[in-house]
């Protein structure tokens, strides 16, 4: 807390001091709004978006109250960070990549607080709307893309529709302000790349004179500069204290805030490339292909890079085996960290009752009776057998899983997982499959003789303008 706070307070500093340059010690403009004169065009347009769609994000959220509140007031403390950044770069020229790096931290290791606190609180009634944040946050590491920093949010923001939808699609007949919750935090990131659009289209736009920042991340003092104060805040709720950064030494595949640590490594961060030559590249090899015939492998769902240097080795802390779990909390029957368990069984169970599967590595659960929904999470390697499902099945972030229905189920929704394997009964042939950002996975249909037939779910699409609408179609890369 206290070192976060020390980098922070500094940063705020060395950019006050660089705001009195434009207007000379003693002197004091203004814009009308408590901004001081000569604050970048683009320093303002941000702060219009905090005043905006923020203010209402963090009010709404404050209404719900519990997590989302809690949660809010880090997403906020983010965004704050953020604008000290770009108070500095109105002021600064373009500093070199090891200086930018340590600028770049206060962002990073407020990321991993938002990302962290999610881990921390899956038990939470409204996981849903943490798990939307937690996976859009890294949007705020715009600042270090080039030349596509929009995209790249965009790209971040879609990574939110997912939990997003599920907030919806429970809240839309229940409580509103719920719905109007999802509509104000989309809106920041959709807001956020007009911005970037219009300021910073390839990049952080940084000045063309003025000193060059030092690297502030280590203590090192900027170049000397008349006396100031820090920045004043923007129109909307105070900043709150940035929660302290916690580092639980797990990898997890969710969190891309491991961007920043590859980052860290300014100008070697092109050092590990491999020159692919073309008998490596299937459009020039239609022999690439799987030994079974024409279906290609598919092309791996997102995962973040592993950092490079996310911490010193001296400091890295071994990695904490959860204990196994098998009980029944509240409606929620949970599986989690099972290891070579091959005959886990819950068989007292309830129409109203749900199961959660989570880190659940080479092991086999047979869910007996009819229960409400199933969800895989972070699972590898695991065999599912369950008799009836009334609403749906998801299988998020996992590798290599079996599926097999032995009575109904409506939807089956595969998000982010690489190998999958859907075994279908008799009456479940009518059941809804929904993949988004997954590979390698195949739906086996039952036979009359009692074998299955094995049916390849597409990855790859073709989309072209009619005219009038955009028409997609599956397609195969041609050989």
């Amino acid at each position: 807390m206290t070192e976060l706070q020390s980098l922070v307070e500094r940063l705020e500093k060395a950019v006050g001091r660089l705001e009195m340059v434009s207007h000379g010690p003693g002197t004091h403009g203004g814009y009308g709004d408590g901004s001081p004169k000569g604050l970048a065009e683009y320093v303002q347009a941000f702060d219009s978006l905090l005043a905006g769609p923020v203010a209402e994000y963090v009010k709404i959220s404050r209404e719900i109250g519990g997590d989302v509140q809690k949660h809010a007031e880090m997403v906020h403390a983010g965004l704050m960070t953020e604008r000290t950044l770009l108070v500095m770069a109105s002021q600064c020229q373009q500093p070199t990549a090891n200086n930018f790096s340590s600028l770049l931290k206060p962002i990073s290791e407020q990321i991993q607080v938002v990302q962290s606190f999610r881990e921390k609180n899956r038990g939470s009634k409204l996981f849903n709307h943490l798990s939307a944040v937690s996976e859009s946050i890294p949007a705020l590491g715009w600042v270090a893309m080039a030349p596509k920093p929009g995209p790249y949010v965009k790209e971040m923001t879609d990574a939110a529709m997912f939990y997003s939808n599920r907030v919806l699609k429970e809240y839309k007949d229940v409580d509103k302000k719920h719905v109007a919750w999802v509509k104000a935090y989309l809106s920041i990131w959709t807001e956020l790349q007009a911005y970037i659009k219009e300021h910073h289209t390839t990049g952080l736009s940084w000045s063309k004179t003025g000193p060059i920042p030092t690297d502030v991340g280590n203590g090192s003092r900027a170049p000397p500069l008349p006396c100031g104060g820090p920045p004043p805040p923007p129109p909307g709720p105070p900043p709150p204290p940035a929660p302290a950064p916690t580092s639980s030494g797990s990898d997890d595949p969710a969190s891309r805030s491991a961007l920043f640590a590859q980052i860290n490594q300014g100008e070697a961060i092109t050092s590990g490339l491999k020159h692919v030559s073309d008998n490596m590249k299937t459009h020039k090899n239609p022999s690439l292909k799987n030994q079974g015939g024409s279906v290609r492998t598919g092309p791996k769902p997102f995962t973040a890079p592993k950092p490079a240097c996310a911490i010193n080795p001296s400091q890295k802390l071994p990695t904490k085996k959860e204990p196994p779990v098998l009980e029944l909390e509240g409606k929620k029957w949970r599986v989690e960290n099972q290891e070579n368990a091959s005959n886990l069984v819950i068989s007292d169970t309830e129409l109203k009752q749900v199961a959660y599967v989570y880190k659940c590595v080479t092991s086999t659960l047979h869910i007996k009776g009819k229960i409400n929904s199933i969800t895989l999470d972070n699972c590898k390697k695991l065999g599912l057998v369950f008799d009836d499902v009334v609403g749906i099945v998801e299988i998020i972030n996992s590798r290599d899983v079996q599926v097999q229905v032995m009575g109904k189920v409506p939807t089956i929704s595969i998000n982010k997982t690489d190998g999958c394997h859907i075994y279908l009964s008799k009456s479940s042939l009518d059941c809804e499959i929904v993949s988004a950002k997954s590979s390698e996975m195949n739906v086996l249909v039952p036979t009359d003789s009692g074998d299955f037939n094995e049916f390849p779910i597409p990855e790859q699409f073709k989309t072209l303008w009619n005219g009038k609408k955009l028409v997609t179609t599956v397609t195969e890369i041609a050989g």
